[in-house]
């Protein structure tokens, strides 16, 4: 993800203040859960992102679909949060908030978010043996998995934590190979 100048200077202060709410409260947690929800919703609704994005809608319409969405699932304080994004017309940077919510979230708890491509789809005890390889990695006492499929590795898995890259497929095995055959010739 880029991030601009501009969007830092945004982004920053209001997920600092909304983790400052949260833990003045003890609600980290919960709002950790929600604003995952929130964020797998805006992944998977490129309609959803446009609606809240587009300067045209109005903000009561904008307003009123995330309070539908929120529901009875988000806590009020949360809700009240994400109304004062569509006041201050922030509502555009909602992702980006989020993910630095969160982030925060895994520095206070010594987590770390371990991004995973795999072949074919893992199951909890292979998603167990790569989160013990990331605690070993990086020393983190509690590991966050967002796993992608990704047919074009043939087998294996490559592992994102942060600028480190673990490359254990098949896929990765054959371009060194490929490049240790080129060097020797």
């Amino acid at each position: 993800m880029k991030k601009s100048l501009v969007s830092a200077e945004i982004v920053e202060p209001y997920a600092e203040a909304l983790m400052s709410l949260a833990q003045q409260r003890d609600l980290t947690e919960p709002f950790g859960e929600q604003l995952r929800s929130l964020l797998e919703l805006l992944e998977n609704s490129s309609e959803l992102n446009e609606f809240l994005s587009n300067p045209v809608v109005k903000d009561e319409d904008k307003k009123a679909v995330l309070r539908r969405i929120g529901g009875e699932e988000f806590d009020p304080l949360l809700m009240n949060f994400l109304m004062l994004l569509v006041d201050k017309r922030r509502i555009i940077f909602i992702e980006e908030i989020c993910q630095q919510y969160l982030e925060l979230l895994r520095k206070l708890n010594n987590a770390v978010l371990a991004e995973v491509s795999s072949a074919a789809e893992l199951n909890d005890e292979q998603k167990q043996a790569v989160s013990n390889k990331v605690k070993a990695m990086t020393g983190a006492s509690a590991v966050e998995l967002k796993t992608k499929i990704d047919p074009d590795l043939i087998g294996g898995v490559i592992i994102r934590v942060g600028s480190q890259v673990l490359d254990a497929s098949i896929r990765g095995q054959l371009r060194r190979i490929s490049l240790s055959l080129k060097s020797a010739a």
